[in-house]
Order: C-alpha cells, then structure tokens, then sequence
C-alpha cells in the first residue's frame, strides 16, 4: 500500500535509477559471498566436529555456536573498534560470515550425526577411498541440511542493517533506513523493501531446486556409529583452522566486551535496570519462540510431506519476513496496528507478531528438515493400522521431530533477543530491553555504561546457543552393535535371533 500510493509511475521511476541497480548489485555480491563461505565453513566445521577423531571437538563444538550469542552490530562495532582499517565489503562479508556460520554449522552436524553410515561403507567395499566416499555420498546426505542453512544465511545478510552500517557498505538496508530518517517521503523506501520482498522468494525458489534429487533418508536408528575419519597429521591444519574460528568469532569480541567491563567500573551503573531489561528479554523472546515456533509447525509438516502448489507457496511466504529490515516490518506493523488494531498499538502482542514476521523461516526451515529425515514409511505402516493422517502427525511425526523443533524455537529466542529496530519502535514504553538498552547507550558513545547490557545480552543468548548445540547432536553416536555375522568371541557366534533382539533394542 505505501509503495503504491504514488501510482504506478514512481515505483517504474525508482526501479529504473542507476542508483537501485547499484545497491542490488551490491546486496546480491554481499549475501553470495557471504553463503558460500558460511556453506563451506559450516560444513567443514561440522564434518571436524562430528566425524573425526580430534580430541577436544565436543569444547569446540560449543565454541562454534557462541557467535549466534553476539549481535552483528555488536560484533561490526568490535571489529571496527580493533581493526578500523577493516571496513567496506570485507569488513562486511567477514562480521556477516562470523555471525552467520552458525546457521549453517549446527543442521549439517545434526544431519551429519544421525546419517546412516552404510552408504560410505558400501562405496569402501567397491573400491573408493574414505575421502571420496565422503564427498560423494555423505555430502549428498548433509546437502539439504546445507542449502537450507545457507538460505537463512542469504536472507540474513539481505536484512541485515548494523554491521553494514558500521562497515561503511552501502547496501539495500542502509539505503532503507537512510530513506525513512531523511525524507517524509517513505515511497522510495517502501518500494526497496518490495524489492527484497521479491528476492526473498527468489532465492527460497533456488534453495528448493539446489537440494532438488539430493534429500536422502536418514536412519537414525541404525545399529552402529561411524568410523571416526582419522586427522593424523592433518591434526595441525584443523586444530589451526578451528582456532582461528574461535578467534575470530569468540576470543576476540570476548576480549574487546571485557575491556569495555573494565571501563564500566569508572560510570555508575544501575544494576537494577539491567535485571528489569534482562527479565524483559526473556519474557518477550520466549513468547516469540513458543508463538513462531506454534505457527512454524504446519507450515514445516505441509513443505515436508506435501509437493502442491500450496505447500510451496506457503513455504516460500513464510521466508519474505526475514529477509526484510527490522525497520520495515516495524513500520508495517506499526501501520497495522494504527489502522486496524489500535487497542493492541505499542503492546507486547504487537511486538510478537513483528518477531513472527521476521523469524517464521528459522522455524519452519528447522521443523521441515526434521521431518524430511524421518521415513515416510512410518506414516504408510500407520495408514494401515487405521490411524488418521492427523493423528499420525501428532503421535508418530512431531514427537520425532521434537529435537528439530526444539532448534527452531532456540534459534527464535536467539533472534528475538538480538532484534533491534522492530523492538526500538512496537515495545511498550516502559520496557526496555537489553538490545535496546545497549542501542541507546552505544549511540550515546557510553560505552563504559554499555558494556554490561553487551555481556548479560550475551549470557542470555548462550542459553539457548548450548541448548542448540546439545539438541543438534555433534556427539558421536551410542557404540557399535555387532552385526549377525559377526562373533562375540573368538569362535562363538551371534545367533540371528539374539542380533534381532539387540537391534530392536
């Protein structure tokens, strides 16, 4: 309604700049870059984590999912202050790759973890080294898990707006914002969000096709663990690799937050109001991850399970919010609510429903790659005992897809808690969140009096971040059964039925 409230010329005029053509070329190389080095970094990270023999994965694994804990206009705001010189589209494309790799990390280690090993077994005994067995058919298996990591990724950086910001990159976000602070005129702006509107569902339309004839079915029940891929003396790179991760992504910001501590102790600090805003944060994200997470649940089951045109519209809507600005979908709802709900303007429902615009696609992206993996044989062996498919999705499909809607609701709050526009302008007036609390005193240039808004956002964050990591699964799996041929001692057999009985177990 806003974009067109001019008529049809002046959306034809803006689309036509030079200018608009520059910010999408901008944008487009930005969030590219950035998915393909998350998709390779993640993947690489999980397969170290997961499948080899490297002492300490489980620590890093952890440390891996910590960057989702700091905000990218935290993390932008870091980096410029240690490294200044590091800013345009590299300064850009790392905070985002930093921030961002664990979106795609944490699915490919879950896919990884619960992948049924015999495919690489079998490529073994018909001559393929481990390393092409890995790259043939469990990179088939993961791929999925992959693409829709790097979709979230692709969107995330279209909507991202702090650390492009910091960075000094003109992006569509900047061009946004700087439209609705400097003009009355909100036309040109809203006409840009359409515009990220369209490449939202664009890019939803090429991750189906990307993981199109690679979705395999993953036996989570299978009977014995893989094979740890022995590093040898590959040890030293990765043990290099991961440190310079967890550096780049941890120790440093870490390091840069404690400085900012010791500054804090030269300011007065009301602790009081740092509990109220922490209290709020926790109140307004857990009602945003039980909301998004309710309302992700039968768009992930009908993407999964069904191929209609319907299914996929549905999924495909569901991604337009998130790769908005915070800011616009604030003022989209701030439109709803003085238009059609005004007794709900400026309230927490209204503050909700903005974080469901923005993060449905965490959810749904998370719930539907947990049903994809479970066997649809389940539900046909269901049909035939006369359960309804209703009742089979609620007995049978959702409790085995509780670990993945678990993530999904995690990922939620990580988010809810993190967002800043959107916050800035539907919360109430007398609540403040940590975001915002730490927003205000940033742009004060209080930095000392910011600094433990930035640590308790943090904690609050890594609640959920180890909740993921723990539910995702980088664990190797319980211990190898024997199989039927295979002996328990020297010369005794393993009965079939004895082997069965196991199995079952």
């Amino acid at each position: 309604m806003r974009a067109l409230e001019r008529g049809p010329a002046v959306v034809r005029e803006v689309l036509e700049r030079p200018r608009t053509l520059d910010l999408f070329w901008r944008s487009s190389i930005l969030a590219l870059t950035v998915t393909v080095a998350c998709i390779i970094l993640g993947s690489v990270l999980a397969w170290i984590v997961v499948r080899t023999d490297l002492p300490g994965r489980r620590i890093l694994g952890v440390l891996f999912t910590l960057p989702l804990a700091i905000p990218s206009y935290v993390l932008g705001f870091l980096w410029v202050a240690e490294l200044p010189q590091l800013t345009g589209f590299i300064g850009a494309a790392t905070v985002l790759t930093i921030a961002s790799y664990p979106y795609v990390f944490l699915p490919v280690a879950a896919a990884l973890a619960a992948a049924d090993p015999a495919g690489e077994e079998v490529a073994q005994t018909l001559g393929s080294s481990r390393i092409r067995a890995i790259l043939s058919i469990t990179t088939r298996q993961v791929w999925p898990a992959a693409t829709a990591g790097g979709l979230l990724v692709a969107l995330y950086t279209l909507s991202d707006f702090g650390a492009v910001a910091l960075m000094r990159y003109e992006a569509f976000t900047v061009a946004i914002f700087m439209s609705y602070q400097g003009s009355f005129d909100r036309t040109p702006a809203a006409i840009l969000g359409l515009i990220l509107a369209a490449a939202a569902i664009l890019l939803t339309i090429a991750e189906r096709r990307a993981r199109r004839g690679f979705a395999a079915r993953i036996a989570t029940g299978a009977p014995r663990a893989t094979r740890p891929f022995v590093l040898g003396p590959l040890g030293v790179p990765v043990y290099l690799l991961a440190g310079l991760v967890v550096a780049m992504g941890v120790l440093l910001p870490f390091a840069a937050l404690g400085r900012w501590m010791l500054r804090s102790q030269r300011v007065s600090i009301d602790w009081s109001e740092i509990w109220a805003a922490t209290a709020s944060t926790i109140q307004v994200a857990g009602l945003a991850a039980l909301a998004t997470t309710l309302a992700a649940i039968p768009i992930g089951l009908l993407a999964a399970r069904s191929r209609s045109l319907a299914a996929r519209a549905a999924e495909s809507v569901s991604y337009i919010g998130f790769a908005l600005p915070g800011i616009t979908v604030g003022l989209a709802v701030v439109f709803l609510g003085i238009r059609a709900l005004p007794q709900l303007y400026q309230q927490i429902p209204m503050l909700i429903i903005a974080y469901m615009v923005l993060f449905l696609p965490l959810a749904v992206g998370a719930i539907r790659s947990a049903i994809e993996a479970i066997p649809e044989s389940l539900e046909d062996v269901s049909a035939t005992l006369g359960e309804p498919r209703w009742r089979t999705s609620l007995r049978v499909i959702l409790p085995l897809a509780l670990p993945g809607t678990a993530a999904g609701a995690a990922l939620v709050f990580l988010a809810a808690a993190k967002e800043l526009p959107a916050t800035l302008m539907l919360r109430p007036t007398t609540v403040d969140t940590l975001a915002t609390g730490l927003w205000s005193r940033t742009a004060e240039l209080s930095y000392g009096a910011a600094a433990p808004y930035a640590v308790a956002l943090i904690l609050v964050a890594a609640l959920p971040a180890l909740l993921l990591g723990n539910v995702m699964g980088w664990r190797s799996t319980t211990p190898r059964l024997p199989l039927a041929h295979e002996a328990d001692g020297p010369d005794e057999a393993v009965p079939p039925a004895a082997t069965k009985e196991r199995a079952t177990a």
